[in-house]
């Protein structure tokens, strides 16, 4: 993987789509690991009860998702700096979210990017962030 040329980005610039196939396993992992322990997470029955026709992912897995969708475009010599997201429809296992964005802005080194997330259902995450870029050529391939 390759961070992207600094010199060479300009707002508007597409970044390639990501299909994340959604599965229970996905689902129940993320939860788990990030310490969800909400049972709509994992138990279907109890998301069933309270109204959803499945477990669906929380906003954490949402966020480590977005995050990798990010820095595998922006290469290993990037981080990230700040994400703003909103949820949008409920992410369920058998469904398949596209995660797409553009570059927004570039201010010192700092490319800001526009980003969604979208299933059957419609967007399940959208938002922006800001990932820090190195400023030469050297480091851009390390």
């Amino acid at each position: 993987m390759t961070t992207p040329q600094l010199s060479m980005l300009k707002p508007g610039e597409i970044l390639p789509a990501l299909e994340i196939p959604i599965t229970a396993t996905q689902i129940v992992s993320g939860a788990l690991a990030s310490q969800d322990f909400e049972d709509v997470h994992h138990d279907k029955a109890a998301a069933n009860g309270k109204g959803t026709p499945d477990i669906f992912m929380n906003i954490l897995t949402t966020n480590g998702l977005v995050g990798r969708y990010l820095t595998d475009w922006a290469g290993p010599q990037s981080s990230i700096q700040r994400i703003k997201l909103s949820l949008g429809v409920p992410n369920f296992p058998g469904d398949c979210m596209v995660l797409s964005g553009a570059v927004v802005s570039i201010e010192d080194a700092v490319v800001e990017v526009s980003f969604k997330g979208k299933n059957g259902l419609g967007n399940h995450v959208s938002g922006s962030a800001w990932l820090q870029l190195p400023t030469s050529p050297e480091q851009e391939n390390d």
